[in-house]
């Protein structure tokens, strides 16, 4: 067919392997241009022009991969977090279209199941409640929504204070988004973001760190010739969506979980570059 653009011939494959498995797929309901207005809502829109052009739709996003991103020019290690933590909420939302909130509720009766479903707008009415208003505008194209807040375990609320840009030296303000950061998130995903701090591999999240492909060696080869296309392990959001186990219990918030690639079996894909030049 003579079908040039690497992510217009994956999406035919995956459209003829769903009409040959008669596979239905909740995800394949949702078109390119829904996906254009769910980068919106996950704060990333500076990536609409490419993921657009490559026709990216519902049943794309559920079979994403790190390298595809790097393809979609998306480099930047905390935009992959983003996209990753929600894709995960729209795997445990079985790809509902309109499982994100997007509108303020009451500010005092919110839970991490409600706040990871947070569009990035929300995460702004949030600030804004906080008396954070000034601050809620350095959100825009930062990729901050509910589920990288919760199910990311680096991200606290130092990320935040550096993504809203409050200086080291406004030592109050942060201490007062610390505080309400916290209350937000809840006591189980605090714990659990002090755990990976107090981690010997532990390394804060950066806007400069890139990711980059994992490099092959000529052994390595042979065996892209043979790679199927389900090959889950490379798949910037595997599709295990299981409830969490922790000591024993599960997680109060069902199947959102830590996400983080620095510590999950994508470790090999996502490689810390380090500071721009």
């Amino acid at each position: 067919m003579g079908i040039k653009h690497a992510l217009h011939r994956k999406k035919l494959q995956l459209a003829v392997r769903s009409f040959n498995t008669k596979l239905s797929e909740k995800s394949a309901d949702l078109d390119h241009i829904w996906v254009t207005r769910w980068l919106d809502d996950i704060g990333l829109p500076q990536y609409k022009d490419q993921f657009n052009e490559a026709r990216v739709d519902g049943r794309m996003l559920q079979y994403l991969t790190v390298n595809d991103l790097l393809f979609l020019k998306v480099t930047s290690q905390l935009h992959h977090l983003s996209i990753k933590c929600a894709i995960h909420v729209l795997h445990v939302n079985k790809f509902n279209p309109n499982c994100l909130r997007r509108r303020p509720g009451d500010e005092n009766k919110t839970s991490p199941s409600e706040v990871v479903q947070w569009s990035n707008h929300r995460v702004m009415e949030w600030l804004r409640s906080v008396d954070l208003a000034e601050y809620a505008p350095n959100l825009r194209g930062s990729g901050v929504h509910g589920g990288l807040i919760i199910l990311e375990p680096r991200f606290n609320s130092d990320s935040l204070a550096m993504l809203l840009n409050i200086p080291p030296q406004k030592t109050l303000l942060r201490r007062h988004l610390t505080t309400n950061f916290n209350m937000l998130i809840g006591s189980e995903a605090q714990q659990e973001k002090r755990d990976f701090m107090e981690s010997s591999s532990y390394t804060p999240l950066t806007t400069t760190a890139k990711v980059r492909p994992k490099k092959l060696g000529f052994s390595h080869f042979g065996q892209l010739r043979k790679k199927k296309l389900d090959d889950s392990t490379d798949y910037i959001c595997p599709m295990d969506t299981a409830p969490p186990v922790t000591n024993g219990a599960h997680r109060s918030f069902g199947g959102f979980r830590g996400l983080s690639p620095i510590f999950d079996r994508d470790v090999e894909r996502l490689e810390q570059v380090g500071q721009n030049s």
